[in-house]
């Protein structure tokens, strides 16, 4: 069984590294595959772009949906280089969150001079509430 919070402990020590390396002001895309080949290194199954149809009643409906980087089907990565993380943005991320049934997501603003002061960790732990897992979404 995968350990969710190796997962967490990598997805932050990798990010860290990427940013030392490569520093504020470049394209999210740039920071997410960084991110996505250190994760790999490490072992884990790590896709990019995972597109998320939205399942109304019997139907999965494309809506333009897309993960930016899924970790072994439990862990959420939204990348953002942007001023200031803004509540639209936690807001997308906890949808993803939900409509796979990942628990854990984190919002990553790669856009600041020291990347701890980006990374936002996010668990949804509602009781009562059941959400579809990814494999029945795609």
């Amino acid at each position: 069984m995968v350990d969710i919070e190796a997962i967490a402990t990598d997805v932050v020590d990798c990010a860290i590294k990427v940013h030392k390396a490569l520093g504020p002001g470049l394209l999210e895309s740039a920071y997410q595959h960084c991110h996505v080949y250190e994760l790999k290194k490490r072992g884990w199954d790590a896709e990019t772009e995972v597109k998320l149809p939205l399942m109304y009643e019997d139907q999965k409906i494309d809506v333009g949906y897309k993960i930016d980087t899924l970790i072994n089907n439990l862990v959420i990565v939204e990348n953002k280089a942007v001023e200031s993380l803004l509540p639209v943005h936690e807001a997308q991320l906890l949808t993803y969150m939900k409509l796979t049934g990942c628990q854990l997501g984190f919002l990553l603003n790669w856009n600041v001079p020291l990347m701890k002061h980006g990374i936002k960790r996010f668990v949804l732990n509602l009781p009562g509430q059941v959400y579809p897992k990814r494999s029945s979404l795609l």
